[in-house]
């Protein structure tokens, strides 16, 4: 058994899917394939239950899974270890973030620290606020970059930046022109939501709350996974929503959805690391990037 064979293994676990593990790894299907029959056939064990054309994690696999994670976890801070011998000069930042951060915020961040240290290779990945914290936790990546608090016994948390929720709707929207908007027209329009476990989603949930409504009673038009879907569905009509302004910027500035005269509200982003694993020069550098912004 090889570290290749197991993160191949992890991969392939983690979408159920050889074609888009493949493409994630950048090799051929039948080399990943290849990979997880020789592991198979090398233990005598069934990890996935072909069904069909699926693949399927089966109980054996969910078992290995965890301690493969758990291997590469551990074989990932060895590396980085050895890599901090070399200073800054090789390695490897691997952070993920939640989606409205990957796509809006952390992109500049990351440019800038590829310029001061071009020899670190970047692992980014992106998910939701949920799926950020269970990977920084695992293992998988060593440094997580969330808009929601997360509240974990294994985790550190810091604020690293401030963001704006704000609400907006589509032009001839109800709430569009109005000068002062309040509890009473929030409990009236149908909204278009983030999936649960989403930061956005749950700064939603938190102005609900503020605003005494509950989320039962209000109507939920969509409930989609991504702000570009979210915000399509809003330019389309279909409701209003939470967002952040950054998010909306380029749809705001083209006048295709409209801020709503209702207060922005103001949403921390959190730097989240675990307490025990190794944290490399790579991370300690990023963070002192980040830094200088709070300066």
């Amino acid at each position: 058994m090889t570290l290749d064979q197991l993160r191949i293994f992890a991969v392939v676990a983690q979408h159920q899917h050889i074609t888009k593990a493949a493409k994630t790894l950048n090799m051929t299907q039948s080399a990943v394939s290849a990979a997880v029959t020789a592991l198979e056939q090398r233990h005598g064990v069934t990890l996935f239950d072909r069904v069909g054309r699926s693949i399927v994690l089966n109980q054996t696999g969910r078992i290995f899974l965890e301690r493969a994670t758990r291997v590469l976890s551990e074989a990932k801070a060895a590396e980085a270890a050895l890599d901090d011998l070399a200073g800054l000069q090789r390695g490897e930042l691997s952070i993920m973030a939640s989606q409205t951060i990957g796509a809006y915020w952390l992109p500049l961040r990351l440019a800038r620290f590829h310029g001061r240290y071009p020899g670190i290779s970047l692992d980014v990945r992106i998910g939701n606020t949920q799926a950020t914290a269970d990977a920084v936790e695992a293992g998988l990546v060593e440094v997580g970059v969330v808009e929601g608090q997360v509240d974990r016994p294994a985790l550190s948390s810091r604020v690293v930046a401030i963001d704006e929720m704000i609400i907006v709707a589509a032009p001839g929207n109800p709430l569009a022109d109005l000068r002062f908007v309040d509890r009473a027209h929030l409990a009236r329009v149908p909204w278009v939501l983030r999936e649960p476990g989403s930061g956005t989603r749950r700064a939603f949930e938190s102005m609900a709350e503020k605003e005494n409504l509950a989320i039962s009673a209000l109507g939920i038009a969509m409930v989609l996974p991504g702000n570009e879907a979210v915000l399509g569905a809003v330019e389309a009509g279909v409701g209003v929503t939470l967002t952040s302004r950054s998010a909306a910027a380029t749809a705001l500035s083209a006048a295709v959805l409209r801020e709503v005269a209702y207060p922005p509200v103001p949403r921390p982003f959190f730097l989240l690391r675990h307490k025990e694993r190794y944290r490399s020069k790579a991370t300690a550098a990023f963070e002192a990037l980040l830094a200088e912004d709070e300066d």
